[in-house]
């Protein structure tokens, strides 16, 4: 349980913003602070949970769950039925 490296970081907050901006129109700027100030963030950097091999896909569809129910942990990725 390591912290990302910062260069791995930065690669999740290009893509997921690049993802959030196309899909729903938002600045890049716009959809970089939605994306920071995320639930989905907060879980990306937790050591714990161990998110770092996750597609940006996996992230921004957790991010859109978070934003729908409010619960990124709804998205059928993470979610245990």
């Amino acid at each position: 349980m390591m912290k990302l490296p910062a260069i791995i970081l930065d690669y999740y907050d290009r893509e997921v913003t690049r993802l959030i901006s196309e899909k729903f129109g938002f600045e890049p700027m716009t959809a970089l602070r939605m994306f920071l100030a995320s639930e989905t963030y907060r879980m990306l950097i937790d050591p714990k949970l161990d998110m770092g091999e996750f597609s940006p896909f996996i992230i921004l569809d957790l991010w859109e769950n978070e934003k729908i129910t409010g619960d990124p942990r709804t998205s059928v990725f993470i979610r245990s039925e």
